[in-house]
């Protein structure tokens, strides 16, 4: 038994959703994002709150069920206030830098790597050191930041690379004589 899709949905001021068969649209501040609901659930509007059902009991459609529930919360999260990930860069002379509508990140390589954003992300850089992604689908802003961390993922000796804010390296004793 799902106790995440028990809860409907609060749909905050701003903050319009449609019904459209299996697809349900969020519309508010920051954008529009749909998502196509499976056969396995039951999407209603009950009294401005989104409420989600599984068909019958079968396994497929309980998982579902609490599925569907996050996705839709997501979206009207993502829509109304929106997602971030902070990534920090450490090394010496790792650095990154936005030209245009591409972000340029020096880490230690031969060459420059030149990542594209993508037109829903927003990307900022602070400081150097800092890289901060921000859109409204929370799938999206964590693929991209999991993108650019994959550049230069965090090395346990020194601790140098592309890590997450929140995120603790486990550091690594190096030989001894």
């Amino acid at each position: 038994m799902s106790r995440v899709g028990k809860h409907p949905v609060e749909l905050p001021s701003g903050v319009e959703v449609v019904l459209d068969g299996k697809t349900v649209t969020a519309k508010g501040k920051l954008g529009q994002l749909a998502y196509q609901a499976t056969d396995d659930v039951i999407v209603a509007l009950d009294d401005g709150k989104v409420v989600v059902k599984p068909v019958d009991q079968s396994k497929r459609s309980r998982a579902m069920w609490g599925t569907a529930r996050s996705r839709i919360q997501a979206m009207v999260t993502g829509v109304s206030e929106g997602f971030t990930k902070q990534l920090e860069i450490n090394g010496v002379g790792y650095r990154a830098a936005i030209q245009g509508s591409t972000l340029t990140l020096q880490l230690g390589y031969s060459h420059d790597i030149s990542f594209p954003i993508p037109e829903a992300i927003t990307i900022k850089c602070e400081k150097p050191t800092s890289i901060t992604v921000s859109g409204a689908d929370k799938q999206q802003v964590g693929q991209v930041a999991a993108e650019i961390r994959a550049f230069r993922k965090p090395e346990p000796y020194k601790g140098k690379g592309i890590k997450y804010v929140d995120e603790i390296i486990l550091r690594k004793e190096g030989k001894k004589k």
